[in-house]
């Protein structure tokens, strides 16, 4: 038997009130089962009470479907399949959350059969449960009961087990449960727990999978209990499923699902999505215009009161011009305008605090919370611009372009720097040839008259312009332009100084060329346009004349030739000379123009042609021999060719050895007349006469190689031939380049023994600065004493000027000189001073030496062996001085420095 204790009676379905008839009769309904059995639902409406909240897949009931033939395979269908779903087991499921309503929620479940096509309809109405008002003391105690469900199959005795036989309805427990815990919820029992020790045991998530210990299950008695409070805002249902298996495991019921929904507690305040919210609303808008939509959202269930909010406005700032320009949604949140007179050049923003209240606004019950809506008022096109002033002034130069001669001032209520502030400027009139524009500054908006084609005060001295201006967006509907949208311009035109202009420029004459020097050309004269300045005549000038064949008179403008006109020259180009003259005035400032002079050159027949190339080279035999020449004619047509070519008459050898023949009108061939001519180098003259008239020619010299050719006509002793050609020219020029040649040697060779002999001379020379040994070091006698005060002091600055070591005998040294072999560097000294602090360079030298323990004997004032020939100084060596040595104090040897410092140690501090 399946049912659950102490429920209402909709849990238990009529399947189990058969299975109770089926264990009292069983006998007589085996023996009248197959008379009684009918293919089909057993009823036409089937209803039943589920939860208010339905989640996606969960189970709400179980169809049942009756089929006296076992073999049958039947698939179950609905007619709302986006809500339910029904498996092969005749478990309906719902296919997504929703929330039922108060009314019952009906559709039809069908029944087909695969093979026959046979189908069954039956119809379900599902009915929302009451809303969960809490147990009572006596509800609490009261533990429900569910119970394993038992069928009896046809054609059989016994009782067994059928997978889902009806669904457990859902049990609900409220969030936040203050307990006691672990809280009793449901008795799970089997109903052979009488034949059996069972054990019994809950899975899924809340149970032994994450999070897992919220559920716990006696497995001897199966009672459910829950262990700690719940929080739908986290889970909102556990699905769990109940299994009993007796002391060896052994499973001996079907599991059974059981649905526990959390229901929800207002126990979460509404959160608005942003704190601060902004929006937009356009000036003038009428009651009704939709501004901005705010939101926020309640953790709580959505569907239940908990989580209906409702919207309303607490205040708005300014409250002008009505405290109430706004109203809001209370579903929605949507906030529009309810009253007229948005103004942003008198209000640009409003600022609205917005409450959000669960519990459908109750404001007893409710949970509440606030937001502020900013709302800034745009701008729209209310406002025309208007002129500072009907009249403006300005003045601009005449041939002035690009020139700002006015700025137009305007002013505009609307926020600046947007379209609906932009001033646009057009001219109505005033203007028909199009000279101004009108640009608008961008940071001021003010118009800017500018000059945009050259204006010429002869023409015209005033313009009155008539300006509109506008802005870059149509005004608002309703809004007009005023007066004050338009203004006139008067603009004065300055008379300044023009330059000259030469008509026609250029200008083109056409002459034959030959003109000789101081004929009259033409007359090239300028038009001034100033005819309101007083100004004298104009002067003209020469500006350009690249073959100086002209001049101009400077009054009258009259030009003559200085040179005769070639149209063969250089400096024309496709017969056309070109010329540059000035033409200045004498206004303040002066000015001048340009004109140029085109002179068309006509050809004359002053130039006879002449021969090309004016080399050429022949074999001496007659075949191969011809050579092709062409006549150049500088002149042009009719004074060019055809030419006539022929051979002079004298020399006779020209004609005895030449011939001519003429093969179109410029060219011609010249070939030898006898079978051989000896190699060499031969002048042949040629004359070419043109067609002009009267005709013009010219006798030109070819001067021809022949030579001896191969096979091939080729020549074979082109070297001796031009050997012995090379003229008296090609002489000197050989020698001049041989000539140059050995200058440039020659003075190469004298320019090295030039820097050798330096070289030598520096060697000798030695600067008194570079000298190591403080330039009083060497010398050859030591004077007079005290009574010869007469000296030269320069003997010590240069000593070596004194004597030269090439005069010193072979093998004699002094000690005091430099040695040979290679010294260490010692500390420099100061360059000798003046002579006249000789004694002082003297001391300093002294003192260097004393301090310097490095320093070699030759550094010494004290060391010398040599004093030169002819001493008048007796001889020091009868001089006993061990006889007397202990008799001297030595001590003062201490005081004469580091260098006499052994010295004293020897002979000093007494007996010691």
């Amino acid at each position: 038997m399946c049912r659950a204790a102490g429920a209402p009676p909709r849990i238990l379905p009529p399947l189990a009130l058969l299975l109770l008839a089926a264990l009292q009769q069983a006998p007589i309904k085996a023996a009248c089962e197959d008379m009684l059995c009918k293919t089909g639902f057993p009823e036409d409406v089937h209803s039943a009470v589920v939860s208010r909240s339905v989640h996606g897949g969960q189970p709400l009931l179980n169809v049942r479907f009756q089929s006296c033939d076992g073999n049958k395979k039947i698939h179950f269908g609905s007619s709302e399949p986006e809500d339910f779903r029904i498996d092969e087991d005749g478990v309906v499921y719902a296919e997504r959350s929703f929330q039922l309503s108060a009314e019952p929620t009906e559709f039809v479940v069908s029944a087909q059969d695969k093979e026959t096509r046979e189908e069954w309809q039956m119809r379900v109405k599902l009915t929302p449960e009451p809303a969960f008002t809490g147990a009572t003391e006596k509800d609490q105690k009261k533990t429900e009961e569910i119970i394993f469900p038992w069928q009896q199959y046809k054609h059989s005795s016994h009782l067994k087990r059928q997978k889902r036989d009806w669904v457990i309805p859902p049990i609900n427990l409220p969030e936040n449960s203050r307990g006691p815990f672990p809280q009793e919820l449901v008795r799970i029992r089997s109903d052979r727990d009488k034949s059996l020790s069972l054990r019994y045991s809950v899975t899924g998530p809340g149970a032994d999978q994450p999070p897992t210990g919220i559920f716990i299950i006696n497995p001897i008695s199966g009672q459910l209990s829950v262990t700690k409070p719940l929080d739908r805002e986290q889970i909102a249902s556990f699905h769990l499923r109940a299994h009993a298996v007796d002391v060896n495991g052994n499973q001996v019921e079907n599991p059974i699902d059981i649905v526990i929904n959390v229901i929800d507690m207002n126990d979460n305040r509404p959160e608005f999505l942003h704190q601060v919210w902004n929006g937009t609303v356009p000036e003038g808008s009428k009651p009704g215009t939709y501004v901005m939509t705010v939101t926020a959202i309640d953790a709580d269930d959505p569907n239940a009161q908990n989580g209906m909010l409702r919207y309303r406005i607490l205040s708005q700032a300014p409250s002008s011009p009505s405290p109430n320009m706004f109203t809001i949604n209370n579903e929605t949140g949507d906030i529009i305008t309810v009253a007229a007179g948005l103004d942003r050049e008198k209000v640009q923003q409003y600022t609205l605090i917005i409450q959000a209240t669960d519990m459908e606004g109750n404001p007893t019950y409710g949970l509440s919370n606030t937001a502020t809506a900013v709302i800034t008022v745009t701008d729209v096109n209310d406002n025309p611009p208007e002129f500072t002033a009907m009249t403006f002034y300005g003045e601009v130069p005449e041939n002035r372009v690009d020139v700002i001669v006015a700025n137009l001032t305007v002013t505009d209520k609307d926020q600046p720097h947007t379209p609906a502030w932009n001033a646009m400027y057009r001219m109505t009139g005033g203007d028909p040839e199009g000279l101004f524009t009108i640009l608008t500054d961008p940071n001021s908006n003010d118009g800017l008259v500018t000059v945009v084609k050259p204006i010429d005060f002869e023409k015209n001295r005033m313009f009155v312009l008539t300006v509109a201006a506008e802005n870059q967006v149509p005004l608002a509907k309703g809004i007009q332009h005023p007066p004050q949208s338009t203004a006139t311009v008067s603009i004065t035109v300055i008379d300044v100084n023009e330059s000259p202009y030469f008509v026609p420029n250029p200008k083109l004459v056409r002459q034959e060329e030959g003109l000789l020097a101081g004929s009259v050309l033409t007359t090239f004269t300028a038009q001034d346009p100033d005819r309101y300045m007083q100004q004298t005549s104009l002067r003209y000038s020469k500006l350009s004349d690249p073959a100086n064949w002209l001049k101009i008179d400077p009054i009258n403008g009259q030009i003559t030739t200085t040179a005769v006109l070639d149209r063969e020259s250089i400096y024309v180009q496709n017969n056309v000379y070109n010329a540059t003259f000035l033409a200045s005035d004498n206004g303040i400032p002066p000015m001048s123009g340009t004109g140029t002079l085109q002179i068309h050159l006509l050809d004359i027949n002053d130039n006879a042609p002449q021969v090309n190339p004016k080399e050429a080279t022949t074999c001496e035999t007659l075949q191969p021999n011809a050579i092709n020449i062409t006549a150049v004619d500088p002149d042009i047509d009719p004074n060019a060719g055809p030419f006539a070519f022929e051979l002079p008459d004298t020399p006779p050898s020209i004609k005895r050895n030449w011939t001519i023949v003429r093969i179109s009108g410029d060219h011609a061939q010249l070939s030898l007349r006898i079978r051989f001519l000896e190699a060499g180098i031969y002048d042949v003259p040629i004359v070419i006469t043109d067609s002009g008239n009267p005709h013009a020619s010219s006798t030109s010299v070819l001067k021809v190689k022949v030579c001896q050719c191969d096979i091939n006509g080729d020549c074979t002793d082109v070297d001796r031939i031009v050997g012995a050609g090379l003229g008296t020219g090609a002489i000197i020029a050989i020698l001049l380049c041989i000539i140059i040649l050995l200058i440039l040697v020659l003075m190469f060779v004298v320019w090295m023994k030039r820097r050798d002999k330096e070289r030598q001379a520096k060697q000798l020379l030695i600067d008194p600065e570079d000298d190591v040994r403080d330039n009083i070091l060497k010398y050859d006698e030591e004077g007079g004493g005290e009574e010869d005060q007469d000296y030269d002091l320069s003997q010590l600055q240069q000593p070596d000027t004194v004597e030269p070591d090439a005069i010193k005998p072979v093998g004699i040294r002094r000690l005091d000189e430099r040695p040979i072999h290679a010294e260490p560097q010692y500390p420099v000294r100061s360059a000798a001073p003046h002579p006249g602090d000789i004694g002082d360079f003297i001391n300093e030298g002294l003192k260097a030496a004393d301090n310097d323990p490095t320093a070699p004997p030759y550094d010494s004032l004290l060391v010398f062996d040599y004093e030169g020939s002819g001493s008048t100084a007796g001889s020091l060596s009868s001089l006993n001085s061990s006889s007397s040595g202990g008799e001297q104090d030595y001590d003062y040897l201490n005081d004469w420095g580091p260098r006499f410092k052994k010295l004293a140690d020897m002979y000093g501090g007494g007996d010691d």
